[in-house]
């Protein structure tokens, strides 16, 4: 796949927009990035300046997904969403279809990364069941 970089607002209605110009990745990454841009409408807020990039690592499938907001306090975090909660799953997705993630903190902002390695069944993605992004 060819590496993109994309800068967009978040908002809403940037997440199919995401969705539909990553058309060519493998589901698990498209599923990421639209994650990772939910992070920060929901946390940093909408209106907030984002790029977006993915770019292709060495090895079949391998693609490296980041979102960067200008906004370097507001640390994601892993938590366990309550069973009936309506969301707080974001990140616990991408943990799980990652092969690793992080962030990397800079003076102009942040850099929420994931590693996700395409095509390959996983014990993770299994357990996810039919979960269709909204």
């Amino acid at each position: 796949m060819r590496d993109v970089e994309l800068h967009m607002v978040a908002a809403p209605k940037a997440v199919p927009e995401l969705r539909h110009r990553l058309h060519g990745y493998d589901y698990d990454v498209r599923l990421c990035a639209t994650e990772l841009l939910t992070n920060v409408i929901e946390h940093v807020g909408g209106g907030t300046p984002v790029r977006v990039r993915l770019v292709g690592l060495d090895g079949p499938g391998r693609t490296r997904v980041e979102v960067t907001d200008p906004d370097p306090r507001r640390m994601p975090a892993l938590l366990s969403a309550a069973e009936t909660a309506e969301c707080g799953r974001g990140l616990v997705l991408v943990a799980a279809l990652a092969e690793r993630w992080g962030v990397e903190r800079g003076p102009g902002g942040k850099t929420v990364w994931c590693e996700v390695v395409g095509n390959e069944p996983t014990s993770a993605r299994s357990s996810l069941g039919s979960y269709v992004p909204t």
